[in-house]
């Protein structure tokens, strides 16, 4: 038995960087899209990061909660929605991670001519994105750079003069 009863993932912003910018790489040529709506939170990173690759100047935000810290609820809330369409056309919906698939059945109803992108997908959801870089067990937690504080961390051994 392992130290974790599930799996996890530590993605460093080098690599957030790197995955996010072959995503857009696959989205090209962009003059095709008249903008981008990242999905809050987890799209707001990749969605700049978008944006500038493909000199998209047109960035919304649609902001919806299904998650509480590391728990999934059963319905998905519209905090705010996007106002630079209305059926996604043209657009890109993007977001960090598709898990369930659960946030975007709910966006997909919204924005129904968008093409849906995220960086990481889980098994249960991919079938829902357009497009995405890298595949992720299920079971996997993944950490992404923004939840995560860097610090200085004593050796094993302790201070020891020499």
């Amino acid at each position: 038995m392992g130290w974790h009863t599930n799996r996890e993932f530590y993605i460093s912003w080098e690599e957030l960087h790197r995955a996010t910018k072959e995503l857009a790489r696959r989205q090209l040529p962009a003059e095709q899209w008249r903008g981008i709506i990242a999905v809050s939170r987890g799209g707001l990173v990749p969605a700049a990061i978008l944006a500038r690759e493909l000199n998209v100047r047109m960035v919304d935000c649609v902001s919806v909660s299904s998650y509480d810290h590391d728990s999934q609820r059963d319905t998905v809330t519209l905090l705010n929605d996007a106002s630079a369409t209305d059926d996604g056309e043209g657009f890109l919906v993007v977001d960090d991670l598709v898990d369930t698939g659960k946030t975007l059945k709910f966006l997909r109803k919204r924005f129904p001519k968008a093409r849906f992108i995220t960086v990481y997908a889980k098994p249960a959801g991919v079938d829902l994105v357009d497009d995405h870089v890298a595949d992720v067990d299920q079971e996997t937690w993944i950490h992404f750079p923004w939840d995560m504080y860097l610090h200085y961390v004593e050796p094993l051994a302790g201070h020891e003069s020499i």
